[in-house]
């Protein structure tokens, strides 16, 4: 399916429309929810849509509109007489289900009356919605489907990126003596490799210096750790890829954070961004190298 300007998302009242606009926003939609329909276009020419800068918009549109939502059908004709492509998503779940889930999260349904019991709620939102399904571009059932599995089928059918490429990776060097990163999801310890602290030509300078950064992974020991690295990095990426993660911070540590850790992160994103992971870099500590 072409990546849309608008997506329109709806579905039934706990089918995980809001796991879904969630996963949008991670792809870099702007996303609104609940949006009354009449407002799409005016939305869409606000936020940049058609100015050819190549944002797109998703906006979540049920019943919590009420009257409003009657008006979607001509909402859509109006996007496509001002040249706006759109997709319709319906989210639909079986009635047991989503009577378990109002019942387990103690909501009130959006469309129940005062003293209705849920299972006729959702019935007679079934009801309300069947033209609204009929009329949708994808539809898909979430009564079996795990969150993640909603977030993946999403961003397989209206990412222009893949999920490699929509985790958000970043790299940053640190000095133990500075203090332990807390955001740190992969830590690395490089203070086993020679220091180029202890080499007066190299002390001042930094793990940006070619100098250093030869000193550092030019020798046996980094060579081999390097190879053991990269090859633990082949083995858990992907695994963090399908795991939906959108974003990964590694930390490479060693005493100061200016020599070793400087070098180890710098080959370290470059080998990620080879292989194409959305890499960021950063050396937390660098300010506060020993220049002399």
């Amino acid at each position: 399916m072409e990546t849309p300007d608008v997506v329109v998302i709806t579905g039934m009242s706990g089918s995980g429309r809001t796991q879904a606009l969630h996963a949008f926003e991670d792809m870099g939609y702007f996303c609104i929810d609940n949006l009354p329909p009449r407002l799409l276009v005016q939305l869409a020419e606000l936020v940049g849509i058609n100015a050819g800068i190549g944002r797109h918009l998703a906006v979540t549109c049920d019943l919590r509109s009420q009257g409003l939502f009657d008006e979607l059908s001509d909402s859509l004709s109006n996007l496509s007489a001002h040249e706006l492509g759109y997709k319709v998503v319906f989210l639909d779940a079986s009635d047991e289900v989503l009577v378990r889930r109002y019942n387990e999260n103690r909501r009130r349904h959006p469309v129940a009356y005062e003293g209705e019991d849920l299972t006729h709620a959702v019935a007679r939102e079934r009801t309300l919605l069947a033209d609204v399904k009929d009329g949708a571009d994808l539809v898909i059932d979430t009564t079996s489907l795990k969150p993640r599995a909603l977030v993946s089928r999403l961003r397989r059918v209206f990412s222009e990126l893949t999920d490699q490429q929509l985790m958000d990776v970043h790299v940053f060097s640190f000095g133990f003596k500075h203090g332990m990163p807390a955001e740190a999801d992969l830590l690395i310890d490089v203070r086993f490799l020679p220091n180029p602290f202890y080499e007066p030509e190299l002390r001042g300078l930094d793990g940006n210096d070619e100098a250093v950064a030869r000193y550092v992974v030019e020798n046996s020991a980094a060579r081999g750790f390097l190879t053991a690295w990269e090859k633990l990095l082949d083995a858990v990426m992907p695994g963090y890829v399908s795991e939906g993660k959108t974003q990964l911070s590694i930390a490479v540590g060693c005493t100061g954070g200016q020599h070793r850790s400087v070098a180890i992160a710098n080959a370290t994103a470059a080998y990620l961004r080879e292989r194409g992971y959305h890499t960021s870099l950063a050396h937390r500590d660098l300010a506060k190298a020993v220049r002399s």
